[in-house]
């Protein structure tokens, strides 16, 4: 200091520009992203400030909250909840919740994460109640609808929102557990019960119909089958209509040599059916075989004549 002197004025300039540094350094502030701080003057609120780079008087404002903005995840810890059928379970939820206005999340609740937790224990124990144990089973979704439409509406004056309510576990003590398990057993045994007396029942369907149309087609053939036998018989009876009338021209036309040679071949016939049948022991002859032979004389001389005129001989009785 000997080499050096400072006079009065160059201490008092040193001083200042140690204080304006100081009240620089404190008047700028620089706010991280997903943050947003509160300042006070003299105590009160007066301004928040955003992330980046900011400015505040640095004498009379202080910054006193710092919140941070992101989704945080709050845990609701397990609690007895008794349900609308006196049954009773423990039940945990998790709830996601943001800020969305700092300054009320700052000076409307003194513990943002504690509030939303008892706000949620309240409001589990109050919905869920309102429920059957069966339904809050399988309804999760639906009480979740319900619990962050209340705890919405709650937070709105905190400046948080609710964006998620998940129901985690509901565990049914030991014995509701074992009967509800019985009661599951016994409903699956139920329906496999109907499921199989419908399958028997569409298998007694199906079988009679298969009857029934095997008798529908089986009839259609017994009745084409009638059909066709009538219509052969129908045939036959024209033939033998059409024959007779050919032997009555016929004997009309020769007279008694027709008549002896229709007689004669049917005779032969009848008797070359006799003559080729099984039973061999027995032969019929008939009893005049003279006229026999006359009738195949007969033929014989109605059969040289071949294209002479008829003859007309009066027929008599043999």
């Amino acid at each position: 200091m000997d080499g050096f002197p400072l006079t009065g004025t160059q201490i008092v300039l040193i001083l200042g520009a140690i204080v304006l540094i100081a009240l620089v350094v404190k008047g700028v502030r620089v706010v991280p992203q997903s943050e947003e701080w509160t300042v006070e003057r003299f105590g009160r609120y007066v301004q928040t400030l955003r992330p980046g780079l900011n400015v505040i008087n640095p004498i009379f404002s202080t910054v006193r909250h710092k919140v941070s903005m992101r989704e945080r995840v709050i845990d609701v810890a397990k609690q007895p909840v008794i349900f609308k059928d006196n049954a009773t379970a423990e039940v945990d939820a998790i709830v996601f919740a943001q800020v969305v206005d700092t300054a009320r999340a700052a000076y409307q609740v003194e513990d943002i994460n504690r509030a939303i937790t008892n706000l949620a224990l309240t409001n589990i124990r109050s919905v869920l109640g309102s429920y059957d144990m069966d339904e809050g089973l399988s309804s999760r979704d639906q009480m979740n609808a319900k619990i962050l439409q209340v705890m919405d509406a709650a937070t709105d004056p905190w400046g948080t929102k609710i964006t998620r309510v998940e129901i985690k576990e509901i565990d049914p003590p030991r014995d509701l557990i074992d009967a509800m398990a019985s009661q599951m057993k016994a409903e699956r045994e139920k329906r496999a019960q109907i499921l199989e007396a419908q399958g028997v029942r569409q298998a007694a369907v199906e079988r009679a119909e298969g009857e029934k149309q095997a008798a529908i087609l089986k009839a259609e053939g017994a009745l084409e089958a009638a059909r066709r036998e009538a219509e052969g018989r129908e045939r036959l009876a024209e033939a033998e209509a059409r024959a007779t009338e050919v032997v009555a021209k016929a004997i009309a036309k020769n007279g008694e040599g027709a008549v002896q040679y229709f007689v004669a071949t049917k005779y032969v016939e009848a008797l070359a059916a006799f003559a080729n049948s099984p039973n061999q022991k027995t032969f019929f002859m008939p009893v005049e075989f003279s006229g026999v032979l006359s009738a195949i004389q007969g033929i014989s001389e109605l059969l040289d004549r071949g294209g002479e005129g008829p003859r007309t001989t009066p027929w008599k009785k043999p």
